[in-house]
C-alpha cells in the first residue's frame, strides 16, 4: 500500500472562511480537507491532512514525511516567505513536494513573491483557490 499523501498547512489558514474571503475564498480548511478526501479517493491515495500555526510544528510535520508519507503537499502560508527551517526540513525530504497556495501570491504585495519552498519543490500551484490542493494531488499521484 502507498504511504499517505502529508497534506500540511500553516499558519492562519484554520480561520480560512473568515479571513479576507476576497482573497482566500469563503471555503474554509474542513471544506478543503474534504475535497482532498474525495479527490484522493479517486486517485486512489490515502491523505494525511494537518493544520498548524507553530513553524516549529510545521518543521516536525515534514521530518515525520521524510519517512511516512509519499508525498508533501504544502501551504506553508506565512511561513513560505520567512522560514529558512523549513526550507532546510524540506530539502532533506526524498519525496515529491509540491507547494500550494490559494491565492496568486505574484499579483500581491512584493515581499510574497519571494518563497523558501520553491527551490525545494517539485513544482508551485498559486491562485486556483481551494481546486489547487485538488491539482496538487493529481500532479502527487503522477509523481509517486
Amino acid at each position: 500500500m502507498t504511504k499517505p499523501v502529508y497534506i500540511l498547512n500553516g499558519p492562519n489558514l484554520n480561520m480560512l472562511g473568515k479571513r479576507e474571503p476576497d482573497i482566500y475564498g469563503a471555503q474554509t480548511l474542513d471544506d478543503i480537507a474534504g475535497l482532498c478526501t474525495a479527490r484522493a479517493r479517486v486517485l486512489d491515495l490515502t491523505i494525511y491532512f494537518r493544520q498548524t500555526n507553530d513553524e516549529g510544528e510545521l518543521v516536525n510535520q515534514v521530518q515525520d514525511a521524510r519517512e511516512n508519507a509519499s508525498a508533501i503537499i504544502l501551504n506553508a502560508a506565512a511561513y513560505t516567505h520567512t522560514s529558512v527551517a523549513l526550507h532546510d526540513a524540506l530539502k532533506m525530504a526524498d519525496i515529491p513536494i509540491i507547494e500550494v497556495h490559494l491565492s496568486n501570491v505574484y499579483k500581491r504585495e512584493e515581499f510574497r513573491h519571494k518563497s523558501f519552498v520553491s527551490p525545494v519543490a517539485h513544482g508551485v500551484i498559486c491562485g486556483f483557490g481551494a481546486h489547487g490542493y485538488e491539482l496538487a494531488l493529481d500532479a502527487a499521484a503522477k509523481l509517486i
